[in-house]
């Protein structure tokens, strides 16, 4: 995250969403319109540039998949331009397509790290795992603990100083982006399957020992 700014308003235009958004720190002296800002994790694309901040559209398909929708002016956004090939790479790779919405179970103490608890989808919870990575919101977390569907981050003090997660409360809605590396490695692990409709389940070991996979490992294919 590169800044943290704020919701300044909200304009309904023919069923869509637009957004002003004011910027804060975050310079935009290189921003032209047709760029991307994430805004809370959701990739927008800037339509206007009234000099403090930017204008963008939102869907209806974007609003309800999301917690853009939701959000009420004077509301703090997570703000962070599109990342380019000279950029440093500071977490994992995120696209800023949100997976679905989260929700805060707990917040607690942990010295001077603060400790959440989040519900993901049950869709989702396939894709979480210990010591992975996860997007909230648009910062890149490291998963500490996974149980069902429910994770666990520990949120160090810069974090929380640097985006909006000072302000997590239980029962607050957070954007969740999985990783995509384990997107693509299921589709792989889907195989011919794939063009198919896929499983409910996604990959289990079912599918493991019908695409052949488990036959291998045993038989030596373990690296």
């Amino acid at each position: 995250i590169q800044a943290v700014g704020t919701l300044a308003g909200m304009q309904q235009r023919g069923g869509d969403t637009r957004l002003q958004v004011l910027s804060g720190s975050l310079p935009l002296d290189d921003v032209r319109l047709g760029d991307s800002i994430a805004t809370n994790g959701v990739c927008l694309t800037v339509v206007g540039l009234p000099g403090d901040g930017y204008f963008a559209d939102v869907s209806r398909e974007t609003c309800a998949l999301s917690t853009l929708g939701t959000l009420k002016p004077g509301s703090p956004l997570n703000l962070e331009k599109a990342l380019t090939l000279n950029t440093p790479l500071g977490g994992h790779l995120v696209s800023g397509h949100v997976d679905g919405v989260g929700v805060v179970l707990e917040r607690r103490q942990d010295a001077r790290s603060i400790r959440f608890s989040i519900e993901a989808p049950a869709d989702l919870a396939r894709y979480v795992a210990h010591k992975g990575s996860i997007c909230v919101d648009g910062v890149s977390l490291t998963v500490n603990g996974v149980d069902d569907n429910r994770f666990e981050l520990n949120i160090v003090p810069h974090t929380v100083q640097q985006t909006i997660m000072a302000g997590y409360q239980p029962g607050g809605r957070v954007n969740l982006e999985v990783d995509m590396i384990a997107r693509y490695l299921e589709r792989l692990l889907l195989g011919r399957s794939a063009a198919e409709t896929a499983p409910q389940g996604g990959v289990d070991l079912a599918l493991l020992a019908d695409s052949g996979f488990l036959d291998r490992y045993r038989s030596g294919g373990k690296r």
